[in-house]
């Protein structure tokens, strides 16, 4: 049984002189009403470390016969729960929080009916293993079996079935796999504070590795890079700095516009770094702006790759929520969209001087994680994993370092006062 979870609001408003105009401020609190109605809000959580997490190793994926096996070594018997889905066609199984010690370019191997496999922590209380089925295939087999020395070992058969058997058994699992974390705890932004609030995304997370190449996963990449920034952007005492995720979690699309949002943020930066198995040659940051239409068609390509990271922790992203108060919601967008193309220039001119750009810099796509109609969003693509020389600079020190710094001078440059006094300038015309 997935747990539910009571929800709460929490309004907010800005101080004088933030550069915001009317219609945005009237958006959020039609926003805000519109959640209350809706039940929709931040709920307590009490996440523990991952250190306190049963350990799972030594994961093994094999065909016997007409069966398919995931075992996995864990230091302690949990409970197990699984389901299917149809359309991707998939085995969910569900864990209490685990601590997988396993290399995510283990589960990309194919077998049998079995095309790949992947886990990770779903929500702070529930880790999730999908396995991503080449053919229709029920549980036939699933448990924690104690062994000696207290340890568990977790067992998975498949068998495979017919079309309708199928299809039948995803009916009864019912929406639990589309059962999102529990929303995160987002303070307002109190009256009187002065600072300017920035939501870093550090991008994928969790059950969702994002590009992996090697050993090396997206997820971890992007999210030293998050915290670097962070610590930056805090010292100098401007900033009040919030994250969509400090660990290895996963974070729903539309939980992370949300985050923004409820903390009334005045920039949200969200961190990716992409990956090309056809072309290694390419490489270089690329900044990228929210828009209905593309800029070309690498850029509805990655658009489309990163707008699929609900699917790939078994969400149904169909559920979104979208915008109300469409006239309010369309001034907003249009003015928030026009400051986070300010930002996005000055962002690539920063980042042009201290790392290598991709030839297209700047570009734009439909980003569901950039939607935002009231808070300027950009994402930036550190560079390419698929390339050595990013693969190997992305995992530097030095080279994080430099490019930190660079982003940090892209917003302490964007907040200058001059610049705000030109946006309020704008909004009164």
């Amino acid at each position: 049984m997935i747990r539910t979870f009571a929800l709460t609001f929490h309004t907010h408003s800005r101080g004088a002189g933030s550069g915001w105009s009317f219609s945005q401020a009237l958006s959020r609190l039609v926003l805000g009403a519109w959640l209350v109605m809706c039940g929709v809000g931040p709920a307590m959580a009490n996440p523990k470390p991952a250190s306190d997490f049963p350990v799972a190793t030594d994961a093994r994926l094999e065909q016997a016969g007409e069966i398919v096996r995931l075992t996995m070594t864990l230091s302690q018997p949990v409970a197990v729960a699984t389901l299917v889905t149809a359309g991707p066609d998939r085995v969910i199984v569900d864990l209490p929080s685990v601590n997988f010690q396993v290399q995510p370019a283990a589960a990309r191997k194919s077998v049998g009916f079995v095309g790949a496999y992947r886990f990770g922590l779903f929500t702070a209380e529930r880790s999730r293993i999908i396995l991503d089925l080449t053919q229709p295939a029920l549980v036939a087999r699933a448990e924690v079996k104690p062994v000696r020395g207290g340890f568990g070992e977790l067992v998975i058969e498949l068998r495979r079935t017919s079309r309708a058997e199928f299809l039948a058994a995803a009916a009864r699992s019912g929406p639990e796999a589309g059962s999102p974390a529990p929303p995160a705890v987002v303070p307002a932004k109190p009256l009187g504070e002065t600072r300017k609030i920035v939501v870093i995304d550090p991008g994928h997370g969790g059950i969702d590795p994002g590009a992996v190449v090697a050993s090396i996963a997206e997820k971890s990449v992007v999210l030293a890079f998050g915290a670097l920034l962070k610590e930056q952007l805090e010292a100098g005492g401007r900033y009040k700095v919030l994250m969509t995720r400090d660990d290895d979690r996963f974070v729903a699309l539309a939980e992370r516009v949300r985050i923004a949002r409820q903390a009334g943020a005045d920039l949200f930066l969200s961190i990716h770094a992409d990956s090309l198995t056809q072309a290694q040659d390419v490489r270089g940051a690329t900044v990228y702006t929210g828009s209905e239409r593309a800029t070309d068609a690498e850029a509805a390509r990655l658009a489309a790759k990163e707008n699929q990271a609900d699917a790939v922790a078994g969400l149904d992203s169909s559920e979104d929520v979208h915008d109300v108060a469409g006239i309010l919601m369309d001034l907003a967008k249009r003015e928030t969209r026009t400051f986070s193309s300010v930002f996005a220039r000055n962002l690539v001119d920063k980042l042009g001087g201290s790392v290598k750009m991709h030839k297209v810099p700047l570009r734009s796509a439909g980003f569901r994680v950039l939607s935002a109609p009231d808070v300027p969003s950009v994402l930036v693509e550190l560079g390419y994993m698929s390339s050595p020389k990013d693969a190997e600079l992305l995992n530097s020190a030095a080279w994080r370092l430099q490019a930190v710094s660079a982003v940090r001078d892209a917003i302490e440059s964007h907040f200058q006062p001059e610049r705000l006094v030109g946006k309020e300038a704008g909004n009164r015309r």
